[in-house]
């Protein structure tokens, strides 16, 4: 693998992997729509594309000449999802198949594609694997789920493909995101004082950017067969809502209160991720701890101005404020 092509390469998660990938020594090319601003690092082996991933003809200029895939773009988290549900489904179903097709066709030799632990739904086993039923319960999800199945269709023995379904990552990254649980109450605790939680019983799976980036550059070094076909869930702690905002006053500060809320929201949500620990050897190193540290360092160096109204940081805000149809 030499060549690597990262769709949402500017995204929450893309702007912590390209920069390893680019340690590591891969050529990479980040398609992305920069919405959020660009945050990569200039690098004479970095080329950044901007533009549409359901633009075929920009896939067939651009994706030739790469090793791998690695496919993580989408319109990410329910709410943004359901502000333009057209929209979602034509980047997060309908743009995949080509995308799939193309890569194969071009030459590509690696496909890694971010699905989400999402595609579970609401499961009351205490160990939720990769041989449960999947139960999506909203079109965000219910996409990932049929992108799986659209992926399986292309298995051909020159064709290396594996599914990963992570967890909710959490931690720093350039372009933040501080819509997600344990990024959202170190934010309030930091910027409020106070942490409000609603509810407080909901599991949460948790992931640290550090492993979920980590992961992918595992992903392309190992040997095709030990990856190729195999869907695994990737994630640390399971943990309830409660129990993160305990770990946020602790890093923070035993003055942060802690408000609880009643919720008619109790979705809850959980993930055993044994197999691929088993089967690959990946066990995550950070914590949520550590990912609430590594926020309030950030915080600390002024790299989040404007945190709780800038909304960058807010896909939901974003997403409300673009023009993109």
């Amino acid at each position: 693998m030499k060549t690597v092509y990262v769709t949402g390469g500017a995204g929450y998660v893309g702007a912590v992997l390209v920069p390893k990938l680019l340690a590591a020594g891969y050529r990479v090319r980040v398609l992305d729509l920069f919405i959020y601003g660009d945050v990569l690092p200039r690098h004479d082996q970095l080329e950044q594309i901007k533009g549409d991933l359901r633009d075929q003809k920009l896939l067939q200029k651009t994706i030739p000449g790469s090793d791998a895939v690695i496919h993580l773009a989408c319109i990410s988290n329910d709410p943004s999802f359901e502000l333009n549900p057209a929209l979602g489904k034509a980047i997060n179903l309908d743009a995949f198949e080509p995308l799939v097709q193309i890569s194969k066709a071009a030459g590509v030799q690696r496909f890694i594609y971010a699905s989400s632990s999402s595609v579970y739904g609401v499961k009351h086993e205490p160990n939720v694997t990769e041989d449960l039923p999947l139960e999506p319960l909203t079109d965000y999800s219910r996409f990932k789920m049929l992108c799986e199945e659209i992926l399986a269709k292309y298995y051909s023995p020159d064709w290396t493909c594996c599914t990963i379904r992570p967890a909710t990552v959490c931690g720093y990254s350039p372009r933040l995101r501080l819509d997600l649980t344990v990024n959202i109450l170190t934010n309030h605790a930091i910027n409020k004082g106070k942490i409000t939680v609603f509810g407080g019983n909901q599991l949460r799976p948790n992931l640290h950017i550090e492993d979920m980036t980590d992961l992918y550059l595992r992903l392309l070094e190992a040997p095709a067969e030990k990856i190729d076909r195999k869907i695994w869930n990737a994630g640390y702690h399971n943990l309830k809502v409660s129990a993160i905002a305990e770990l946020v006053q602790q890093v923070i500060g035993p003055k942060i209160e802690i408000v609880t809320e009643p919720t008619n929201d109790n979705r809850s949500y959980q993930v055993n991720s044994e197999k691929i620990a088993r089967e690959f050897g990946f066990k995550p190193k950070h914590t949520v701890k550590d990912a609430i540290r590594d926020l309030k360092t950030a915080f600390e160096a002024g790299k989040i101005p404007d945190s709780l109204t800038d909304p960058r940081y807010f896909n939901i805000k974003m997403m409300q404020g673009l023009n993109v149809h």
